[in-house]
């Protein structure tokens, strides 16, 4: 056709590329991308397990080992142990005290075959040390025990329980004729009131009859009638308007309280 070029062959062919050499190339690729990077094992002898790195335990055992308490913190109470068993008296060791023996009286019917000086029972003080046998000593410890503390707890407490009168060989009330007291056998104790550890006073002469204190007064009354054989207070008489009056005289129909 006039004005047509026609295009020169090509001068050499194209060489295809061997199958086998393709495949190799594809797979080492495929190789290359695929097949995670190896891990280096590490030689293991036959029948042997093979040990793993693993972090050191923390030994716990230390961190809740008490720590060994002080020594001269040991002794204060080893000395304090030593000081209450030395003061016990009655075989207890919540009644502190002095033992005297033998009290005569100077009339007929008083007298305590052995006696006892009291100064403080179950942690609390008497204001006067007195003089009982250890029937009395014991009731009036269980009294402040089970009845005073739980009845008082006003105040932080009793610090100090008021006494007004303990052993003293007279006749009931004082009264001329009158039969021998428990007081001069020993076996009594009088209460006018009681010291808080606050420093407040609990008199049961002005807080009996009305005031914040009123209840905790008739509830230690009530609690005697058991440790006691005789409990008097403000509303048995006018001899007891002012204290309480506890002894350990027994009856056969059980405790008197009034």
């Amino acid at each position: 056709m006039a004005g047509t070029v026609a295009a020169e062959p090509p001068k050499s062919s194209l060489r295809p590329v061997t199958r086998g050499a393709a495949e190799a190339a594809a797979q080492g690729i495929v190789s290359d991308i695929v097949r995670p990077p190896e891990v280096p094992q590490r030689p293991q002898s036959y029948g042997v397990t093979p040990q793993v790195d693993t972090p050191p335990k923390r030994r716990l055992l230390g961190v809740f080992r008490p720590k060994a308490r002080d020594r001269e913190i040991e002794r204060q109470a080893e000395a304090r142990a030593a000081a209450r068993a030395k003061g016990a008296v009655c075989g207890n060791v919540a009644i502190q005290g002095v033992s005297i023996g033998p009290v005569p009286g100077r009339i007929g019917g008083c007298g305590i075959d052995q006696a006892v000086r009291v100064s403080s029972v179950s942690g609390v003080a008497l204001s006067t040390h007195a003089v009982m046998d250890c029937t009395t000593a014991k009731a009036l410890n269980t009294w402040v025990e089970r009845g005073m503390k739980p009845a008082l707890k006003a105040g932080g407490g009793v610090a100090q329980i008021r006494v007004a009168a303990h052993y003293a060989c007279r006749p009931r009330n004082n009264q001329s004729g009158a039969k021998i007291s428990e007081h001069g056998k020993g076996r009594a104790i009088d209460i006018a009131g009681f010291t808080l550890r606050n420093g407040a006073k609990v008199s049961v002469l002005s807080d009996w009859g009305g005031s914040s204190y009123s209840k905790a007064l008739r509830r230690m009354h009530g609690a005697a009638c058991g440790p006691f054989g005789t409990v008097l207070g403000p509303d048995a008489n006018r001899f007891h308007r002012d204290h309480f009056h506890f002894d350990t005289a027994r009856y056969r129909s059980g405790s008197y309280c009034r």
